[in-house]
């Protein structure tokens, strides 16, 4: 159920996106003759008075089409509502309007989340240290036998306690022991384990074994206070997991060999909703934000076949007063797309690869 519910999140946020274009298309009365979600086999089709909607079998994607280069298509070639004779302004609208609709939805789910489940008022702590991820198979931790969604509740033989500071004192103890052998205990359902784990020196200096660590606990919600209290903490928590995720952006362009690991393909996504919704559906709110900001600047990069890349042909044009040639536009959307499609295949298959119940399979 969790993993549907995952998948259903992925799908509904590519809905989002394609319904950004599709509105802004729209409301300035330009031409679409196409609305779909997902690739592959037609699941369900309605013919609107201009609009084909489609919903298909594999929700990785969706796009919004336009009948300017239809050869069946009735529309006049100088007709001023086609997409591609529209000003340069209505069109970067167009562009971009996927992306603006991931960022406003994904501050709305926040506000869904603080109104129903109420504002975080502080955490009732657990034995441990909970470890949401495992940042690549290569990792010490993961070579040592450590998996998303163990707790480590002992290392070196030192309970952690199940207060704030136990964060701290296993973070410290890695920092303080590079290269050397720690005995680390963690906690799998009801299952303990005793794992061995050597700490790397990473190019920074720091010592570390490849997870990220969160407090072990349930946190405890109050009522909100208003309105008022709603949006604020909706702002803040957008901000706080908008500028996070820049950063994360930035430092995996500036340090892509070391980082490639953690770029997570739609395989490993729904692997880390279900994660967080296993215990708790509710947790599903912060994963459908994250993952929808997410999208809004994965989009917004100046790359072939998507939005950032469709934009940065409209800017060489608005400098050049007049499009680049067709041809050229479709020689590189075209490679940016096959580029595309090659790497979700490839992230497809490698996560698929390293899934726990993969790897027990072969074990």
């Amino acid at each position: 159920m969790t993993v549907l519910a995952a998948i259903a999140v992925l799908g509904l946020l590519i809905a989002v996106h394609e319904a950004g274009h599709f509105t802004a298309a729209r409301l300035q009365g330009i031409h679409v003759n196409n609305f779909a979600i997902g690739f592959g086999p037609v699941l369900w089709s309605y013919q609107g008075a201009e609009t084909l909607y489609a919903l298909r079998a594999i929700p990785l994607g969706g796009y919004v089409g336009f009948p300017d280069d239809d050869p069946d298509s009735e529309i006049e070639k100088d007709d001023p509502d086609l997409f591609k004779n529209r000003p340069l302004l209505d069109r970067a609208i167009v562009i971009s309007a996927g992306v603006i609709a991931n960022l406003i939805f994904a501050y709305l789910v926040f506000v869904a989340q603080y109104t129903s489940v109420g504002v975080p008022e502080g955490i009732n702590y657990e034995p441990g240290v909970l470890v949401p991820q495992v940042v690549s198979q290569e990792a010490p931790a993961a070579q040592a036998g450590i998996r998303a969604g163990d707790i480590i509740t002992a290392i070196e033989g030192e309970d952690l306690g199940e207060a704030q500071g136990a964060i701290q004192t296993l973070q410290e103890t890695i920092a303080n022991s590079p290269n050397e052998p720690l005995e680390i205990t963690v906690l799998r359902g009801d299952r303990q384990f005793d794992f061995t784990v050597t700490p790397e020196v990473s190019d920074s200096g720091d010592a570390l074994i490849g997870v990220q660590l969160f407090p072990n606990g349930e946190p405890v919600y109050r009522r909100p206070n208003g309105v008022g209290e709603v949006l604020k903490f909706a702002a803040q928590e957008f901000q706080s997991k908008t500028v996070l995720i820049v950063q994360g952006f930035i430092t995996l362009i500036t340090n892509f060999s070391e980082m490639a690991d953690q770029v997570a393909g739609p395989v490993r996504i729904v692997e880390q909703g279900a994660q967080f919704a296993q215990n708790d559906l509710s947790r599903l709110f912060p994963f459908t934000a994250i993952i929808s900001i997410n999208l809004a600047i994965i989009n917004i990069l100046p790359l072939p076949a998507l939005d950032g890349g469709q934009l940065a042909f409209l800017l060489i044009e608005g400098l050049r007063g007049k499009p680049l040639p067709n041809r050229l536009q479709e020689n590189v959307m075209q490679t940016g797309l096959i580029v595309l499609l090659g790497l979700g295949i490839f992230l497809i298959v490698r996560d698929t690869t390293q899934l726990a119940v993969f790897q027990d399979f072969f074990q």
